[in-house]
């Protein structure tokens, strides 16, 4: 087979590169306990990971995870020599007290945002995904299924509108309509990948089937009390659509941590908001002059935004100092750079 047709071949599973590596090249698009599948372009396959992602104390961000490229030895099973550079990054950071990151999914073009038009809905929740978002080199998708169970999704998407960044996309579907997701398409072209999240119940595995046009994920009811549904989906999986684009389906996520290193560029207007305080160190509180309490008396800056903005600030502090402590005693005490500038900062400097 020519260079020219092994690359066709393996841009349908995403890559994007014109140079071939020198080893056979696939993609993880499942992981599990007892190993990895891989897919080369023509079939999938199992695999082991070799010696040197098995050793102790390793990051576990290192590791294969699903949607990595992989250089492997053909056998039986392969083996995965070689994770290649990732050119972007889903990551969150992993329950419990000890800062640990997970990644989600990588080498995506897109992230699919997922959440149903019902007992469900939070637009806070959907500005918790796209901070996490922001810093991974993937754009942001908002799709809100169910609109028939809601009378009032245009009114959603319009209040959307105003608390996302001007110009991310936002699409009301029918996740079992095959015309209604049509307009998906412009995210799952041929060489796309996209990833798709949300809480259990949201859908995803219903807009999977319909994407592949069979019903291959398991779908289940949601409870009537919260609109919540069980994990059908059990682990991440990258399936190639008739499309020619990729999609990585996952489970619900019951937690969002951020990982200390984010921006919250969604929140932009705040910050510049609150730039134009009288005191610099202004707390946004009962101070005179304070630009924030007035947006918020005159309705130009919603309550519950304002709140949302201050639990995901303090949460990525949080996560910031412990990050920095962790390095910190990682590197014996010495003094390291935080991982992250917030705007407020930059704009000061």
């Amino acid at each position: 087979m020519s260079d020219a047709e092994t690359l066709e071949r393996l841009r349908h599973i995403g890559w994007r590169g014109d140079v071939l590596p020198v080893r056979p090249l696939a993609r993880v698009v499942a992981q599990h306990r007892a190993g990895y599948a891989l897919h080369d372009g023509n079939a999938e396959f199992g695999a082991q990971p070799a010696g040197q992602f098995l050793k102790r104390g390793i990051d576990p961000a290192t590791r294969p995870v699903v949607g990595d490229f992989v250089e492997y030895e053909p056998g039986h099973p392969a083996h995965i020599l070689t994770v290649l550079p990732r050119r972007t990054v889903l990551s969150r950071a992993a329950a419990g007290e000890r800062y640990l990151r997970q990644v989600i999914a990588t080498n995506i073009d897109y992230v699919l945002v997922l959440t149903g038009l019902d007992g469900d809905y939070s637009a806070a929740r959907i500005e918790r995904y796209l901070s996490l978002i922001e810093g991974s080199g993937a754009q942001p998708v908002v799709l809100l299924s169910k609109p028939d169970l809601n009378a009032d999704a245009t009114e959603r998407v319009a209040e959307l509108r105003t608390r996302l960044v001007p110009g991310t996309p936002i699409h009301a579907i029918n996740g079992k309509d095959a015309a209604s997701v049509t307009a998906l398409a412009p995210y799952l072209k041929l060489g796309d990948s996209a990833v798709l999240v949300g809480s259990s119940g949201a859908g995803k595995s219903t807009l999977t089937n319909t994407l592949l046009g069979i019903d291959k994920m398991a779908t289940g009811a949601v409870r009537h009390h919260d609109s919540r549904g069980r994990h059908t989906t059990t682990h991440r999986a990258l399936l190639c659509l008739p499309s020619g684009g990729c999609l990585i389906d996952t489970p619900g996520m019951r937690e969002l941590k951020l990982t200390g290193e984010e921006d919250l560029d969604l929140f932009a207007d705040i910050e510049e908001l609150a730039t134009a305080c009288r005191f610099a160190d202004c707390g946004h509180g009962s101070e005179p002059g304070c630009a924030v309490q007035a947006a918020l008396v005159s309705g130009e800056l919603a309550p519950e935004r304002w709140r949302n903005y201050l639990k995901l600030r303090d949460e990525r502090e949080e996560q910031a100092a412990t990050l920095e402590a962790k390095l910190r005693r990682q590197r014996g005490g010495r003094p390291v750079e935080r991982p992250f500038v917030t705007r407020s900062a930059r704009e000061r400097e």
